[in-house]
């Protein structure tokens, strides 16, 4: 196995407030597709959204569970007032601060929010090396 990632789909409650969400208050671009997922282009790999339902139908798994999913999405940024705008862009567009911005033990600063599925996303800078794709890939 290659060592990526090409796409991270998340199981959605309610599709169409998912794609407002991620398309209209976190501004990712959105690529055609059925009208029963949503794809977005990520700098290096895909977000799809798909019913929560259907994913965990499609799985062959129960789609009940509560808490923590035991994993976060990262998005890195490249300043501490970047991490600030993300995450208050997210809280405008509808999602749900979970760990306000702040300077973190292993010496960079970020915070957390939920979307308004519940998937939870850190926002970090790394003053010490940067974490992923560079911006200026397509």
């Amino acid at each position: 196995m290659k060592p990526r990632i090409s796409m991270i789909t998340l199981g959605v409650s309610d599709l169409n407030r998912a794609i407002h969400f991620y398309e209209q208050g976190l501004g990712f671009p959105r690529l055609p597709s059925p009208p029963e997922v949503a794809f977005f282009t990520l700098n290096g790999s895909w977000l799809g959204l798909y019913g929560k339902e259907a994913l965990a139908k499609d799985a062959n798994v129960s789609p009940q569970g509560e808490g923590f999913a035991g994993f976060a999405l990262a998005h890195n940024v490249s300043t501490e007032a970047e991490v600030d705008e993300v995450v208050n862009q997210a809280i405008a567009a509808g999602a749900t601060l979970v760990k306000k911005p702040q300077q973190v033990f292993w010496g960079g600063y970020s915070g957390y929010f939920k979307d308004p599925d519940g998937h939870l996303w850190e926002v970090a800078h790394n003053p010490f090396f940067w974490v992923g794709p560079t911006d200026d890939q397509p």
